[in-house]
């Protein structure tokens, strides 16, 4: 097809044509321009495609980011754009304008909606989460060893023996109690369903 032609396929006028073959956007078969290989490169490089009369029909349609999202999991220690950067390197291809212009407004969509959830606190930063569970627990256990000083006298008195007996023994009560819970017995197969 020569250069007026592959103008009037597209409906633009033979100098728009000169422009895209300048840029390199048109490829050439001696004088005659090659069709497909031209227009998947206009497909590529213009901000609005090729006109859809003359796209060919998609038969393996791509899944969208927020498809590919569902189905990707944070495993320890990746960081969110170390996760982006796995879900973007799945399934590489050369895009066209539009399909990657569509792929970064997902992108950037997805970054938004986590930053959203970030500032209104329904997200919690997992460093943040575990040095506050960390404390919380921390607590409870200088709690608990407290616990046997503070409540043996009293026990002793109301009982009539003396209060080292009983302050021993409840300590050592205690630091077996924390010892157990320190070491927790994992059982996944309730949890499964």
């Amino acid at each position: 097809m020569n250069q007026s032609e592959f103008a009037t396929l597209h409906g633009v006028s033979r100098k728009t044509v000169t422009k895209w073959k300048e840029r390199g956007w048109l490829v050439f078969a001696g004088d005659d321009i090659d069709v497909d290989q031209s227009n998947a490169l206009l497909k590529r490089y213009r901000r609005n495609g090729i006109p859809a009369v003359t796209q060919a029909p998609k038969g393996n349609k791509r899944n969208t980011v927020t498809q590919v999202v569902a189905g990707v999991t944070l495993e320890a220690g990746e960081s969110a754009s170390e996760v982006a950067g796995r879900i973007l390197a799945g399934n590489v291809e050369m895009l066209d304008f539009d399909e990657a212009r569509c792929f970064k407004e997902n992108y950037l969509g997805l970054m938004a909606q986590l930053e959203y959830e970030r500032k209104s606190g329904s997200l919690v930063e997992l460093d943040t989460a575990t040095a506050i569970l960390f404390e919380e627990f921390r607590a409870q256990r200088d709690a608990w060893l407290n616990w046997p000083t503070r409540v043996g006298p009293i026990l002793a008195a109301d009982l009539g023996v003396e209060a080292d007996r009983v302050v021993e023994a409840l300590t050592a009560h205690v630091h077996k109690q924390i010892a157990q819970l320190g070491e927790p017995e994992a059982n996944f197969s309730e949890r499964e369903g």
